[in-house]
């Protein structure tokens, strides 16, 4: 197993490679188009497709709860300086593909996996590229691993601030670790427990922080994607595999990293000092600056990250 740890502002000396605005793309869906935004590679360079991340989270990285960082869109514009192309979508149900589905809540893993699947064959056709690159952001990062268990049309995969433990786990430790969570911990740890066990929870004497959290709209997917475990899924992945992770993200750990890391030799692994889960800079023991990043579409995304990204799936020559 490699283990790489990169410099939060280390950059890249390869020159900046010009690339045009953003082309709108679509590719199938259940009900009708999913809907995207294209940069085209260089020439002979690779193409990502950036996999969003856990709620009504959009092509950008923005959602409607107060998560405003553009990562995505950041991200996107920070690797087409170095010459890679990206595919960045709205989730089915969700702007501009919210034709493609009734009821974007009614969803799966596996549903986001068919979802990937037609974007690699749109974008397959569209750029005669024989595979695509996933790049999974948080929940992204999952839905990747399950889309490679079927490897055909992917050349590797990405995995950004992604969940290595059952999610279950991880929201156990996130509510545990904010000690204002303290008088909600019975409901909430018991929620878990049965939304693990396949059973719907009656969240209506809930705290309304919790009841946001356990929706009943939502619990169907919760129960789908607790099923899940990420470092048994990447232990059965053939192709070549980059973890990218921040060392001051505050909702996927350096636990999570390192079991992916170990699910298989040969993955490489990035740590990344002073960077949270939107990929931003921020100082390691001030919380509120870190959450205050996530609403800031100002703040640059670390450089890091797009050359951690670039020097694993570039050609090497």
């Amino acid at each position: 197993m490699s283990l790489a740890i990169a410099l939060a502002l280390l950059s890249t000396d390869a020159p900046p490679v010009p690339a045009g605005p953003p082309e709108e793309i679509t590719a199938p869906g259940p009900l009708g188009a999913l809907h995207g935004a294209l940069i085209p590679p260089a020439s002979g360079r690779p193409l990502l497709l950036i996999l969003p991340g856990s709620g009504p989270t959009d092509r950008d990285g923005n959602n409607v709860h107060g998560i405003r960082a553009g990562t995505y869109r950041l991200l996107a514009e920070a690797l087409a300086d170095r010459g890679i192309g990206t595919a960045r979508i709205d989730k089915r149900g969700l702007a501009a593909s919210g034709g493609a589905v009734a009821d974007g809540n009614a969803v799966t893993i596996a549903d986001y996996v068919t979802d990937t699947r037609s974007w690699i064959a749109s974008l397959h056709t569209r750029t005669g590229l024989s595979c695509i690159w996933l790049a999974g952001h948080s929940e992204g990062g999952l839905v990747a691993l399950a889309a490679a268990q079927q490897p055909e049309g992917i050349c590797g995969l990405v995995l950004i601030a992604t969940p290595g433990r059952p999610l279950g786990v991880i929201l156990r430790e996130q509510l545990r670790a904010n000690p204002a969570n303290a008088p909600l911990l019975p409901d909430a740890m018991a929620a878990i427990d049965r939304l693990e066990a396949g059973e719907p929870v009656d969240v209506s004497t809930f705290h309304p922080a919790l009841q946001q959290l356990f929706a009943p709209q939502v619990q169907g997917f919760l129960i789908d994607a607790m099923a899940h475990d990420p470092a048994a899924l990447a232990a059965k992945v053939a192709l070549p595999i980059l973890i990218v992770q921040g060392e001051v993200d505050l909702q996927v750990g350096l636990a999570d990293a390192q079991a992916l890391h170990a699910a298989r030799p040969g993955v490489e692994l990035v740590l990344l000092p002073g960077i949270n889960h939107v990929l931003k800079v921020v100082a390691a023991d001030d919380r509120a600056a870190n959450l205050a990043a996530y609403a800031d579409p100002a703040l640059p995304i670390a450089p890091a990250v797009a050359d951690a990204i670039a020097d694993f799936i570039s050609p090497k020559e």
